[in-house]
């Protein structure tokens, strides 16, 4: 998994606080967004040329993380 820990970035004044990529206003939500709308790494890449593959895959290594500690404090 990636380490995103130096990618994603939390500011109360950007984009309502939610997590983004490098302080930029892509939040991990878009990149979510994209993929799950069947764009590849790839095409999400092309449109964003400020965007790496490690920020997509960081992105995906956050959800996950905060999908995993969800499921541990509802059990």
């Amino acid at each position: 998994m990636t380490d995103y820990k130096q990618i994603i970035t939390i500011e109360p004044g950007k984009r309502g606080g939610k997590p983004c990529i490098r302080g930029m206003r892509i939040t991990v939500s878009d990149i979510l967004g994209w993929l799950a709308s069947g764009m590849t790494v790839q095409e999400i890449l092309a449109d964003f040329d400020e965007l790496t593959e490690t920020d997509i895959y960081a992105a995906l290594s956050y959800a996950a993380d905060r999908e995993n500690r969800i499921y541990q404090v509802s059990q």
